[in-house]
């Protein structure tokens, strides 16, 4: 009896498998539900999918239906469906048996209005806007090849990863990561707190400063990305001193950083891309230019050395620049002997026209002349003496007759006075001892000055001074000719030497010598 109770089922119920279990929820859900109108906002969706399906959601602020449009009635519709957008659908509802998920199958789409997210994020936009965080002029130009990159994300998605990889494939550089959410309650906050901490690093801080970041996240419906519609980060975004780039989900989708940020990228991949440029293509381009140029420096002076050999060919011979200068020395030198006999005749007819005055009788009258006129402005002057020392004699007899009146109380006052006039005498002879000190070391010093600016300091350290045959200084080697008398000026001694090899100057440009000034007439000698 045991073994037939324990045979037998506890209960009456009928017994279902899981698929007659799913399958008659279709079949019931279908046949209460078989046509419905449903009035919602779209979310999640990314248009049709590889099969041409299109699957999203519809909800409003307390729930949310899957949705799917086939392929056939996608083609059908007049409008196409946008994420964010409030739409009145009109289809069935069926199961998923596969995962027990209910869904609406589309069949008719009609707009009915923006969404109550999407008017939300409209107004913000316009609000911020009107503050000009979206204004282009604010935006920054991004670094053309940055040292240090920072990166706003989660740390453990495949968007760091893409990043990273892409970095190291075009130009390797230090990467920092400031982990945060990029998504759910609080993590907008961490977002804005994450870029205001990276423009808080200092310069020469413990932690390199970035120059460009990078706020990135992977693709999801809006409510996934609502974070990154948060007031606090379009402002933190907006107010970055570092040039920001805006990687937040794929290309279809927007959110408020996107215009508060320098530059926005449709991928975080494509973000890599526009942080830093590929290496390969640089060291191309050096590469490329690098060779441009030593061909143009090769074509350059290929240029310069055929210049030089025309210029070459077109000087004219050593005979040719000597013919002229030869010729007017043979000349100078025709009329040197007359000129030496005419300026002889003429200091001949000189030196006899001064001998006519010179005669011993006339010599004779002016010495005596000169000795009389002698004599007598002594006899005046030995009278001048003796009527000085009259009155002299006079006012000091007059002055001590005047002294021994005096009583003895002026006495004493013109001694103590003595004694005052030399204390002051002895005071004003420190004085002066003094001022002749500080004056002696002024002197010292500007020579010791003078002393360290001669020239002559720059010849103990091995130069020498090159002076021409009038003691003035060469500066360059074109003042010099062939064959010129020059001074060689060293730290010890100087020496005299002739030019034999250099530039020969053209007679035309040799320096003339400088004409005496009548202020400065030349020197005569005396006779006597």
């Amino acid at each position: 009896m045991s073994s037939f109770f324990d045979n037998d089922s506890p209960s009456n119920l009928a017994e279902y498998s899981v698929s007659e279990l799913s399958g008659s929820i279709k079949r019931t859900v279908e046949q209460a539900f078989d046509q419905v109108r449903v009035r919602g906002e779209i979310s999640g969706y990314r248009g049709p999918h590889s099969s041409g399906h299109a699957y999203f959601s519809l909800k409003d602020d307390k729930a949310r239906i899957d949705a799917v449009i086939w392929k056939g009635t996608m083609g059908r519709l007049k409008f196409r469906p946008e994420e964010g957008m409030e739409v009145i659908a009109t289809g069935k509802v069926t199961t998923f048996p596969g995962s027990s998920k209910y869904q609406i199958v589309i069949e008719t789409l009609e707009p009915a209005g923006a969404g109550a997210l999407m008017a939300l994020i409209e107004e913000r936009k316009r609000k911020l806007g009107a503050e000009g965080l979206f204004d282009p002029a604010r935006k920054r130009p991004l670094p053309y090849m940055p040292r240090v990159i920072g990166v706003v994300t989660s740390p453990t998605g495949a968007v760091i990863r893409d990043i990273l990889h892409r970095i190291s494939d075009r130009f390797p550089v230090h990467v920092i990561v400031w982990p945060v959410r990029v998504q759910g309650e609080g993590s907008g906050n961490e977002v804005a707190a994450a870029i205001e901490g990276f423009n808080g690093f200092a310069v020469d801080g413990p932690f390199a400063r970035p120059d460009v970041l990078i706020v990135a996240r992977g693709g999801g419906s809006l409510e996934d990305l609502w974070s990154f519609n948060d007031e606090a980060v379009v402002r933190a975004a907006a107010n970055s001193q570092i040039p920001l780039i805006s990687a937040v989900g794929h290309e279809t989708d927007w959110t408020l950083i996107d215009y508060a940020s320098d530059q926005r990228a449709p991928t975080p991949t494509g973000a890599a891309e526009m942080a830093v440029p590929v290496k390969a293509d640089l060291e191309a381009a050096v590469s490329a230019r690098s060779a441009r140029l030593k061909a143009a420096v090769t074509r350059r002076m290929d240029d310069r050395r055929q210049g030089l050999r025309a210029l070459t060919r077109a000087l004219p011979s050593l005979d040719q620049l000597l013919a002229l200068p030869r010729r007017r020395f043979d000349e100078a030198s025709l009329g040197l002997g007359r000129g030496l006999q005419m300026n002889t005749a003429n200091k001949r007819r000189l030196f006899e026209r001064m001998a006519a005055h010179l005669r011993p009788d006339m010599l004779s009258n002016r010495i005596s002349e000169r000795r009389r006129t002698i004599e007598e402005r002594m006899i005046r002057a030995e009278r001048v003496v003796e009527r000085s020392i009259q009155r002299f004699e006079t006012r000091i007899s007059s002055a001590d007759a005047a002294l021994r009146a005096l009583p003895a109380r002026l006495v004493g006052q013109i001694h103590r006075s003595r004694d005052r006039v030399a204390g002051l005498m002895g005071k004003a002879d420190g004085a002066l001892a003094g001022d002749l000190r500080r004056w002696r070391g002024e002197v010292m010093a500007q020579d010791r000055i003078l002393q360290s600016l001669s020239y002559r300091n720059v010849l103990k350290r091995g130069y020498a001074l090159v002076r021409d045959g009038s003691g003035l200084p060469v500066k360059s080697a074109a003042a010099l000719s062939l064959h010129q008398a020059i001074a060689v000026e060293f730290a010890d001694g100087s020496i005299n030497a002739v030019t034999t090899e250099g530039t020969t100057t053209p007679p035309s440009q040799k320096k003339r010598p400088e004409k005496p000034t009548p202020a400065d007439p030349p020197k005569q000698g005396s006779l006597f």
